[in-house]
């Protein structure tokens, strides 16, 4: 019952979002303008600053990306995307954009294991795309705290494939769980993370 409204609530946060976009696309609404915004401003500020790392940059990404929102509301097509993917999109690519303008960014480990000690942090300039670099190392963070939303056992099956390497046979045999079962926990595993980036507009 929780997960069917959890996805009711989900399809109903959509249309509202739709029908915000309608209203300013076609009536300039700037009341429908200012509750996107309000929703939606903070979301897209920890986004920002997650990749770019400065609070005044990503501050200014957020207004930007609300301005084109509002200016190329007639873009926006709810039939072939949500609003979220939309937005964080557009985010997403400013921010992008403003790491290869300023070619340096400093980059924290993804995962704990990879701190040994002393200064942690690598820092990268214009000999390698930090942008690429920045936006993966957000995806991959976002994706261990997406993984520990998932049901134990498909929890377990993504573990035990993605972090230790084991095989999907491997698992069946050592575990006691029928092949199958394995693959599709794994399917399901994946189905539910690629949504969940996506509803954070992070599925590209």
């Amino acid at each position: 019952m929780e997960i069917v409204d959890k996805k009711q609530a989900a399809r109903d946060e959509s249309v509202a979002n739709n029908e915000l976009m309608e209203a300013i696309r076609d009536f300039g609404d700037i009341v429908a303008f200012r509750d996107l915004y309000d929703k939606y401003s903070p979301a897209v500020l920890g986004l920002s600053f997650r990749i770019v790392r400065n609070r005044k940059l990503a501050e200014d990404i957020v207004q930007e990306t609300f301005w084109r929102i509002w200016h190329n509301s007639a873009q926006f097509d709810g039939s072939k995307g949500r609003f979220t993917s939309w937005m964080f999109g557009i985010a997403r690519n400013l921010s992008i954009d403003a790491i290869r303008r300023n070619k340096r960014v400093t980059l924290q480990p993804v995962f704990e294991e990879q701190t040994s000690g002393g200064d942690d942090s690598a820092e990268f300039t214009e000999d390698e795309d930090v942008a690429d670099l920045a936006w993966a190392e957000v995806r991959h963070k976002e994706i261990r705290s997406m993984i520990k939303l998932l049901p134990p056992e498909q929890f377990d099956v993504i573990v035990w494939i993605y972090f230790q390497g084991k095989t999907r046979r491997e698992i069946a045999k050592e575990q006691d769980i029928p092949f199958g079962t394995v693959n599709t926990r794994a399917r399901l595993a994946l189905k539910k993370l690629q949504a969940m980036l996506s509803d954070r507009g992070m599925d590209e």
